[in-house]
């Protein structure tokens, strides 16, 4: 069983949806029974970062994620503003992150010959895989994905990161490190291309 915490923020329904779509048993839920007995987490988020570990903090969250996450070794996949809260810090905030990957959040930063470039990042892009994993088998050629964001991780670990995509530079799209995955775009928006990578995530144990 997949459980999509619910702490708040998020596109819970959407994220259900899709998994319901590829035939995968999915839950929303913050209880800890729940958290306990689930074969996988997705921390899912849209909104500022220090809403979100406030969110968290306030249901007694982070101490059951880190048991069941960093202690168990569970998988867990954070989208958007969820993978966000998995590095140290934030410059859309004061809080600090859960610290599960060697990274920091930025916020997008252009130069003068870069005006026309708008912040969100919003639309489809494509990702450029920098690492091997088995969560891109099958995949279609030239993958697009949804992105809706002001921020993006900058890792301190190369190997931590699985993709990039090019917005005035590249930054980093999906991040992995051991059972944690990380993806700034929305694969429950993007159609086939995120019902596959999700699929692959849902499918595959030993990614």
């Amino acid at each position: 069983m997949i459980v999509v915490i619910d702490y708040g923020m998020g596109n819970l329904g959407s994220i259900l949806n899709m998994l319901r779509k590829i035939g995968a048993d999915a839950i929303i839920s913050s209880k800890p029974e729940d958290l306990n007995n689930a074969d996988k987490l997705i921390l899912p988020g849209v909104g500022a970062f220090d809403n979100g570990m406030r969110n968290l903090e306030e249901r007694g969250l982070i101490p059951i994620l880190r048991e069941q996450v960093l202690d168990k070794g569970k998988p867990v996949l954070g989208i958007c503003l969820g993978m966000q809260l998995f590095t140290k810090n934030s410059e859309e905030g004061n809080l600090k992150g859960l610290g599960w990957i060697n990274a920091d959040t930025v916020r997008f930063k252009f130069d003068a010959t870069q005006a026309d470039l708008k912040i969100p990042h919003m639309g489809w892009n494509m990702i450029a895989v920098k690492k091997e994993s088995l969560l891109f088998q099958e995949m279609y050629s030239e993958p697009s994905f949804y992105f809706v964001h002001s921020y993006h991780l900058v890792c301190n670990q190369k190997e931590d990161i699985l993709a990039t995509t090019e917005y005035g530079y590249e930054f980093v799209s999906i991040v992995n490190k051991n059972n944690i995955f990380g993806m700034q775009f929305h694969p429950e928006k993007s159609h086939r291309f995120g019902m596959r990578l999700l699929d692959n995530w849902v499918k595959t144990h030993n990614l």
